[in-house]
């Protein structure tokens, strides 16, 4: 059974389409992106949950719908917690749990997006 919202029919009038848009640049990619190998390459691995926060807080820094900015709350300590359950898992299950990581993964980069009040 899904938790997704059933689809609403439309009624009326069409709502007008989202516009997205992206202003990120290389020069700042670069620098996210060798923070990230580094910081993953010199704890060997362990410290990979901050990685993934500092790139998708980057990404979504530099997102925007309808020109409101996007906001990534998630945090490296609570994604650290789930990363050493799922390594952990992955362990006990001989490698077959890491079908599931990325989706999982997936899920809570998404719910920890949100629009920016401020920005």
């Amino acid at each position: 059974m899904s938790n997704a919202p059933a689809a609403q029919p439309m009624t009326g009038s069409r709502l007008p389409p989202l516009q997205w848009g992206f202003d990120g640049g290389a020069a700042t990619w670069f620098g996210i992106q060798l923070g990230g190998l580094l910081i993953t390459v010199l704890t060997l691995g362990i410290c990979y949950p901050w990685a993934v926060v500092m790139t998708y807080r980057w990404k979504t820094k530099h997102t925007y719908i309808n020109g409101q900015r996007l906001r990534f709350t998630g945090t490296a300590p609570r994604l650290f917690g789930m990363w050493i359950k799922w390594f952990l898992l992955c362990i006990i299950t001989i490698g077959i749990y890491s079908f599931w990581v990325y989706p999982r993964l997936t899920k809570w980069i998404v719910e920890h997006q949100e629009i920016d009040p401020v920005g």
